[in-house]
């Protein structure tokens, strides 16, 4: 049997273990179902179609099905209200030709585009963590990302599969030295989830840190060309969608007030400022949890240096390797400087999956390796129940949006 496993191609491999963790995450899925209420997300009739549909995958629906509105609707009070312009076409447009493809629904093809894209990410995780921990660690780290707490999105109608498929793709360019590539793949990127301003950050430390290595490692003409000129065309293409709706709607603010019209609901305001998200938003959790008011400043301020150690100097993380860590900082800065953080956090927080994956991988020293991969492996398979039965299952308050 392990000869058997060892003889199978890599693409092989990582679909035995993709296929088997899809199949636990329709038992718990069903078993939710069972279980839940009679209001819950699942339904009663058919929980996976429910599940595929639910929260979000609902408003890329809308943005396929009606297009995005010339107009930006408002209410009595002249604020814009919730609409299609905060949900990238990419992930709707490619749903909707699947599903006309399969002569389905656009929920069909939702499923198909999330799916395939879940498979494309795990390869992208493979190759990866492989290029700078090698092929065990490899294997490793696609087991506890297609098993872990946040592997349901793979199932629904939303774009982050797609999305981590790109971006692991890209990573592996920047890993890879593969420039070329970089130009479809960033568009791409552009236009099926926000954060693209993220990868240009780490392209401008990528280049920094290469420059400074410019000794040992050699950095031909070349190749300075293409991190710059990617890295300032990732930074436009960042706000080309936000540009695409001012232009169409007759308003420069469009996209930003449309992504505030869901920050309204909590903090009534639609203020947007660098880094206040998080001070607005740790006041509300802090009210809600009934703890002193006065502590929320503290708590934010811990909150962004226990990430920053974790990212600078946990031997795990350190060994991932420094594209890795230089991606995870970046992207941490881009959630700290614009995101208002809520129930959907940790989606949020997927994209870092590579470095918390690599660093999950390595083994443990003194023969523990075999207990530590156990121990998170319960983790993945505890962390996703959790998910799906707060979110799907009880999913029916403002602060269970997944």
């Amino acid at each position: 049997m392990t000869r058997s496993w060892a003889a199978l191609p890599t693409w092989a491999k990582v679909a035995v273990v993709y296929i088997v963790a899809r199949l636990v995450t329709v038992a718990f899925v069903l078993l939710a179902a069972q279980l839940a209420p009679a209001q819950s997300q699942l339904g009663s009739v058919n929980p996976l179609g429910d599940f595929t549909l639910a929260w979000d995958a609902q408003w890329y629906w809308l943005a396929a099905v009606e297009g995005y509105p010339d107009e930006l609707p408002t209410d009595d009070n002249g604020h814009v209200t919730q609409n299609a312009w905060a949900f990238l076409p990419v992930y709707a447009y490619a749903a909707k030709a699947v599903g006309a493809v399969l002569g389905g629904s656009w929920g069909a093809g939702a499923f198909v585009v999330s799916f395939v894209g879940g498979y494309l990410a795990c390869l992208g995780m493979c190759a990866v963590i492989r290029i700078r921990q090698g092929r065990a660690q490899a294997m490793w780290a696609v087991v506890f990302f297609a098993f872990g707490p946040l592997a349901p999105l793979f199932h629904i109608g939303y774009a982050e599969s797609l999305f981590l498929a790109e971006l692991f793709a890209a990573l592996v360019c920047v890993l890879k030295r593969r420039w070329w590539w970089l130009y479809l793949l960033v568009p791409l990127m552009a236009f099926t989830r926000p954060g693209l301003q993220a990868f240009a950050l780490m392209l401008a430390m990528y280049g920094i840190w290469r420059w400074f290595l410019r000794r040992r490692d050699r950095l031909p003409a070349r190749e300075v060309a293409h991190i710059v000129v990617i890295g300032l065309f990732a930074a436009a293409m960042g706000f080309a969608w936000p540009a695409i709706a001012g232009a169409v709607t007759g308003d420069p603010g469009a996209y930003l007030d449309t992504e505030l019209s869901w920050r309204r609901g909590w903090v009534g305001t639609e203020e947007f400022a660098p880094l206040e998200g998080w001070f607005s938003a740790a006041d509300v959790w802090f009210a809600v949890w009934g703890l002193p008011a006065r502590m929320a400043p503290v708590a934010v301020v811990a909150l962004v240096a226990a990430s920053a150690a974790l990212v600078l100097f946990l031997p795990a993380v350190r060994r991932a390797g420094p594209e890795l860590r230089m991606w995870a900082a970046s992207y941490l800065i881009y959630l700290l400087l614009v995101f208002f953080p809520q129930s959907s956090i940790f989606r949020l927080m997927v994209p870092l999956a590579p470095a918390v994956a690599g660093a999950a991988a390595v083994p443990a020293s003194g023969g523990r390796a075999g207990l530590v991969r156990a121990g998170i492996m319960v983790a993945c398979l505890v962390g996703q129940w959790a998910w799906i039965w707060f979110m799907w299952a009880h999913g029916s308050d403002y602060w269970q949006v997944p």
